[in-house]
Order: C-alpha cells, then sequence, then structure tokens
C-alpha cells in the first residue's frame, strides 16, 4: 500500500536535502557558491513558476538573479564532477543487478539562434520541425525507482560547421559532430566504467538502428532490448535474407504471447508479442548471447490515414543471454518507459528545460543541477515506499 507523505516528511526531506548539497561543498573553491548552490537546487525542488535565475531569486528572496548567474556562468566548478556524484547517488538508492539503461533524447523549445545547440530540428514534444535543443538522457530504472544518470547536448552540424558559433557558445574546441546514437554510446561508456549495477540497456529505435551503439554492446556482452526499424538488415534461421516487417507473416497463431507491460500515460500497455531468432546481418552477438526479433502487435485493428483497419506492428532486436526468458526481456521493455517519464518530470517539475542560459558550461550545469534535484526526489520517495519503479509485467493467457 502507498503511504501519505506527511508534513514529517518534507521537514525530514529538507534536512536530508541540506546534508546532501552540503556534502557536494566540496566542488567550490568558495563559501558563496556553495550556499547559491543548495539554495540553486533547493529551489528547483520548489514550487516556484519558472526555474530559471530570476525566477529562483524571486521565489527564494535574493535580491537579484546575480548570485544565481554567477553559479552558472562564472564560479569555478565541474558539471561533470556533479554527474558522477548524482550517479553514485542514484545507484546507492536505487541499485539493482537487475535495473535497466534507458537511453532517449528530450527537446528544449527555446527562440532565438544564440542558446548552444538551439537550431530547427524534429521535436519530440510537437511531432514536426522546431526551434530546439536536443539533449540525450540516460536514466537509471530498477524496481525501486528511476532518476536521470547522465546527459548530452547535441549539436547539429550546422553548429559544428561554424567555428565562430561555437567559441562564441563557448563549445570546447575539441567538440567534433557527434550524433545522437555516438553521444548514447558516450554516456553508456561512462556507465560501464563506473561499474553500475545493470541488467540491460533500452531505447526506441532511433538509438536501435545504429549497428555502433549495438556493437558497442556485443564487445562488452551488454545486453538490451532496442527498437528497430522495419527494414534492419536480418538473416533468419534458414539463412535467407530478411527484415523484421516480414517476418510477421506466415507465423502461427500460437507463438503469439499477450502481455500487459503496466499502466501508461495512455492506460493498460498491453499487446500481442512474439519472438523469432534471428541473425544481424555482419554483426554476430556476443559470446553466449543470441539474437531474436521481438515483434509487438496491437490486440486489435487500428484504422489508419487511408482508412483501413490493420493491425499496428513495432519491432524490437533484442541482444540476451541464451535462455533468457520472455519475462524478463518484458521488462526490460516495460522499464523502457521510465525515460518518459523522467523527462516530462525533469520539465514539470525540476526546471530541466526552464533554463535561460546560453553559453554550453552553463546550459550543463543547469541541467546537471536538475538531474540532482530529480534523483533526491527518486530517492527520498524509494526510502518512504511511495514508487517503487517497478512495472507489472504480466502474461495474459
Amino acid at each position: 500500500m502507498v503511504e501519505v507523505v506527511t508534513q514529517q516528511d518534507i521537514v525530514d526531506w529538507n534536512s536530508d536535502l541540506q546534508s546532501l548539497t552540503d556534502g557536494l561543498g566540496w566542488m567550490f573553491n568558495r563559501p558563496e557558491p556553495k550556499r547559491v548552490f543548495g539554495d540553486f537546487v533547493r529551489g528547483l525542488l520548489s514550487d516556484a513558476p519558472k526555474k530559471n535565475a530570476w525566477g529562483l531569486a524571486d521565489h527564494l528572496g535574493y535580491k537579484s538573479p546575480i548570485s544565481f548567474q554567477h553559479l552558472m556562468y562564472g564560479a569555478s566548478w565541474d558539471a561533470d564532477v556533479l554527474r558522477d556524484q548524482v550517479r553514485s547517488y542514484v545507484v546507492g538508492a536505487l541499485g539493482d543487478a537487475r535495473a535497466v539503461l534507458v537511453l532517449d533524447d528530450t527537446q528544449a523549445i527555446k527562440k532565438g539562434t544564440k542558446s548552444v545547440g538551439v537550431a530547427p530540428q524534429h521535436c519530440g514534444l510537437t511531432g514536426d520541425t522546431r526551434n530546439c535543443q536536443v539533449m540525450v538522457m540516460l536514466t537509471y530504472a530498477s524496481e525501486h525507482g528511476h532518476a536521470f544518470i547522465d546527459r548530452e547536448l547535441y549539436l547539429p552540424a550546422e553548429w559544428t560547421s561554424n567555428p565562430v558559433r561555437l567559441k562564441e557558445a563557448g563549445v570546447p574546441t575539441e567538440r567534433v559532430f557527434l550524433t545522437k546514437p555516438q553521444l548514447a554510446a558516450a554516456e553508456l561508456e561512462r556507465a560501464l566504467a563506473a561499474g553500475m549495477p545493470f541488467e540491460a540497456v533500452a531505447a526506441d529505435s532511433g538509438y536501435g538502428r545504429d549497428p555502433a551503439l549495438r556493437e558497442c554492446c556485443h564487445e562488452r556482452s551488454v545486453a538490451y532490448a532496442l527498437g528497430v526499424p522495419v527494414d534492419l538488415p536480418l538473416v533468419d534461421v534458414y539463412g535467407r535474407a530478411t527484415r523484421p516487417d516480414r517476418m510477421h507473416r506466415g507465423l502461427p497463431a500460437g507463438i503469439w504471447e499477450r502481455w500487459s507491460l503496466g499502466e501508461g500515460s495512455k492506460g493498460e500497455r498491453t499487446y500481442d508479442w512474439a519472438c523469432v531468432g534471428v541473425q544481424v546481418k555482419e554483426q554476430p552477438p556476443a559470446e553466449e548471447f543470441a539474437h531474436s526479433v521481438l515483434i509487438r502487435k496491437s490486440k486489435e485493428p487500428v484504422r489508419g490515414k487511408n482508412g483501413k483497419l490493420a493491425f499496428e506492428f513495432a519491432y524490437f532486436l533484442v541482444h540476451a543471454p541464451i535462455g533468457t526468458t520472455m519475462a524478463t526481456i518484458m521488462r526490460w521493455l516495460g522499464l523502457r518507459w521510465a525515460v518518459e517519464e523522467d523527462n516530462k518530470q525533469g520539465k514539470d517539475v525540476f526546471g530541466l528545460d526552464g533554463y535561460q542560459v546560453r553559453k554550453w558550461v552553463s546550459w550543463y550545469r543547469h541541467v546537471t543541477c536538475s538531474m540532482l534535484a530529480h534523483a533526491f526526489t527518486a530517492a527520498k520517495r524509494a526510502e518512504l515506499g511511495k514508487e517503487d519503479g517497478s512495472i507489472t509485467v504480466t502474461p495474459i493467457r
């Protein structure tokens, strides 16, 4: 049973937050930014309507936003050091050997052309092209809860091909164009180097289509369940070339299993699933691992744009130790939804996209502080049993 958060819980959280931010004071070489940092994180956890320097200063009773602006722009501290501390804190609170690392990107809609990385790009929030920044996020999701542990800002080619623009935004001179899957691979490498406990990686087809990201997992014997496009080159059990959208044709009716992955934003996530062994063209699995394609089919036909009724299909490439059960893979896919919740909560509650900063360093500082605020809440809820990050995965007969 979920308990009610009491006033005493809130008092206890305030004391714990003070201990957390004070414990990170060693990142700063002066007392003022240490104090302002604690207030900034506290402000991100507040109900301030605007979570930028001006909004937080007004909410917290500062005479001006200068102290918060200095924290973002001028003070001497390293946002990557804070990122590593957030990762350690999340593992300490939510760590589980069966956890899933979930990759995704989200957008912050911005005006103008000066903010680092801003450009007309596809925006998942609106489904069209908008002037926005794209951030690649890594979530740690376990049975105890979920929270961000890494972030990277995507720079479109129009930025990386313009040295003047990069210099004005304070982008490091060594930064070159990197795709979103390449940024995701760097985040995964850091998680592996830190020795994080986890069982698999999950992501949508924007990442699953990338052979280099998949190879990163093969080389390190990392399991994954990745969305893939319909035309991913595959080889079937008879050695014939195939692709995901051809594999469900002619499958026997008995191969389909109905599973519920629990409640989503639009209700129960229940689909029919079939798992078929495959090989990936020119990309063998790790030793003692195997590839399969997991086919997801809607329970009922859906009316398409052409007005016709047809089943909807989606495809996932699975790289797992031989003998991995369907229930385990379903749990990986269920936990994949955690990153969407984190993206939404990050923006709605913790100011993930609420910044008014333009420079490279200040972007990373604001977003990483937001990650800390988010992680703190996930940790405290896990302590109190307010939220277990588990996904109820149920086979429906």
